[in-house]
């Protein structure tokens, strides 16, 4: 079973900080053999979502509200499960905590992210909604999609 807890970066402790870290490195940049910036200045900003299974973290997202004060949504970013604990519908549980996370916070705002292209049935069971062409982030065809609010 796994459980979620979400903290602002200066909440975080430095054993978090690292696991979160070597998570996002270990499947994008070993696993996926990307190179890319991971450490882009919007950790200091945004709420980071950690999913702990026997005290391990096992799950990991974060969540951003933009800068932009005309922008009406909140992006989901860096999504991303263990590779041992795939298969576990942990990544479902992930997107779904986010998703109520941001409702009860902030009802009125739309929801982004950047999926891989890949993943776009899988965000789809979540009310996300494919919004523009395909492009590559990182060597890595991805696709903005949004969640409408209910409330907007």
């Amino acid at each position: 079973m796994i459980s979620f807890i979400v903290k602002k970066f200066t909440d975080l402790n430095t054993q978090e900080l690292h696991d979160l870290y070597a998570l996002r490195s270990q499947v994008f940049v070993v696993e996926q053999n990307c190179v890319y910036q991971d450490i882009d200045g919007n950790d200091i900003d945004a709420f980071h979502v950690l999913g702990l299974e026997k005290n391990i973290l096992a799950a990991y997202a974060r969540i951003i509200r933009n800068r932009n004060p005309n922008s009406d949504y909140i992006v989901i970013g860096r999504i991303v499960i263990l590779k041992a604990c795939r298969g576990k519908k942990f990544g479902h549980d992930l997107v779904k905590f986010c998703i109520e996370t941001i409702e009860k916070n902030h009802p009125k705002e739309h929801i982004k992210i950047s999926a891989q292209a890949h993943l776009e049935d899988f965000y789809k069971r979540h009310g996300f909604q494919k919004e523009g062409k395909s492009y590559f982030e990182d060597g890595i065809p991805h696709i903005s999609m949004i969640k409408k609010s209910s409330n907007g």
